[in-house]
């Protein structure tokens, strides 16, 4: 059986490959931009086909001449924007109850300092195990104080410092695993 086409028809699909042709050629310089906007290689590639996508989906409304690459960084871009928006709209809280209650609770949720005051306890009778020349470089480290700064202080290079800091959190861990 043989289907005969309307000229409209046919420079439809005509136009529809043309188009077709010209996105495929003009896809490649999409990637490094999908990349910087969602800085991960699987989103990028969702993103470049959405772009795609779409674009296909709104071919009639590209003027030809218009800079193919431009049309498509702005769809990109949109869609990007778009995205952003529903996911942080998802992560909103929403309070359903009655006169939103919890949203309008000056109720404070209480911290139970007991258990962290017991761990508090363990770490620091298991820094005070530690040998001399581990345990003086990690509690000048634990009140804040900068390697280099700990190396002039107790006269040792600063690799040293590093390295016994290093192993006293080594030597922590396992004392406290054991725990």
């Amino acid at each position: 059986m043989r289907y005969l086409l309307s000229t409209d028809t046919k420079n439809n699909i005509m136009l529809t490959l043309d188009f077709s042709e010209i996105l495929l050629r003009n896809t490649e310089f999409l990637k490094p931009f999908a990349i910087t906007l969602t800085r991960d290689q699987e989103q990028a590639k969702d993103l470049i086909q959405e772009t795609l996508y779409r674009a296909l989906a709104n071919k009639e409304k590209y003027n030809v001449g218009t800079n193919i690459k431009a049309w498509l960084y702005t769809i990109m871009r949109n869609i990007f924007i778009n995205n952003y928006r529903r996911l942080a709209k998802q992560q909103t809280v929403s309070d359903s109850t009655v006169n939103e209650y919890f949203i309008n609770s000056t109720q404070i949720a209480v911290a139970n300092d007991a258990v962290a005051r017991m761990n508090m306890k363990e770490v620091q009778a298991a820094i005070y195990q530690l040998p001399d020349i581990f345990k003086k470089p990690f509690l000048l480290y634990f009140d804040g104080y900068k390697y280099h700064e700990i190396a002039d202080m107790l006269h040792e290079p600063l690799g040293t410092i590093k390295s016994r800091i290093h192993f006293a959190r080594k030597l922590l861990k396992t004392q406290i695993e054991r725990h």
